[in-house]
């Protein structure tokens, strides 16, 4: 049996820890250590710090990673991809160039005999009505296609600014705000009494890589972590999942029971 990986939020085209482009070597690798014993990888939203595909245009850069990804389709992996806030126009580029399905909300996979309930993980929970108002504005064909109207070197830009503005804005909200008021982990432990069957919650989204116990004794809620700072992942053997660091001795998983 070989192992299922998981990881999100690569925020390619922003710097962080490292460049963009050194994160993107950094993925290569981290891509050439699974694929000896991957049998699926998921990639969970947030590929792309901005992405939006023109009918005859996609977004500059990121050819060592579109790369490696198709040599290792070639090689029979699959590959599950989601739209995150920053990614969410994707749409069939990726789909038809690598064969791998883009889903654009969660979705519920058996792995190995486990439940796994799978999504990139903005918008849900308690709270947050202005994005929840702006992703349905984003995700409104009539509104992509008044923004695909827009000359790709305005467009892209106008994007990027925005994007830029808002994660300014975010600055140091990346802290672990106690198991009562992270929603996602409250989200996972509302939706486990909904799906007592799930015994994995993953998300990205959350930017800290966290491995929470839910209140039902079976159920694990699991945050990806990010690759701007952590380059965090997690792993599945089969058995145990476990949030591991690619290339980062300092990394730290948040613990705990809810």
């Amino acid at each position: 049996m070989g192992r299922t990986y998981f990881a999100s939020d690569f925020h390619l085209g922003v710097d962080g820890r490292v460049s963009s482009p050194e994160r993107e070597r950094q993925l290569v690798r981290w891509l050439d250590r699974i694929k000896p014993d991957a049998d699926a990888l998921y990639l969970v939203g947030d590929i792309f710090d901005f992405w939006f595909e023109y009918k005859t245009a996609v977004p500059r850069g990121y050819i060592r990673l579109l790369g490696k990804l198709a040599e290792l389709r070639d090689a029979g992996i699959p590959i599950y991809l989601f739209t995150g806030n920053h990614d969410m126009w994707m749409f069939d580029y990726l789909q038809k160039e690598l064969d791998s399905p883009i889903f654009r909300k969660p979705v519920v996979h058996e792995i190995y005999g486990k439940t796994f309930f799978i999504g990139h993980g903005d918008g849900l929970g308690p709270g947050d009505h202005g994005y929840k108002l702006l992703k349905k504005v984003f995700a409104n064909p009539i509104c992509q296609w008044l923004f695909a109207r827009l000359h790709p070197n305005f467009g892209i830009w106008l994007a990027q600014f925005f994007s830029g503005k808002s994660r300014a804005a975010n600055v140091g909200e990346d802290s672990f705000y106690g198991p009562e008021d992270e929603w996602l982990l409250q989200y996972s432990c509302r939706k486990s009494e909904q799906l007592p069957a799930v015994d994995f919650f993953v998300f990205g989204h959350r930017h800290l890589p966290i491995d929470y116990r839910l209140p039902n004794g079976r159920s694990r809620y699991i945050n990806l972590g990010e690759w701007v700072n952590f380059n965090s992942y997690a792993v599945f053997d089969g058995q145990t999942l476990e949030v591991e660091f690619f290339e980062n001795s300092a990394g730290k998983v948040i613990r705990g029971e809810s």
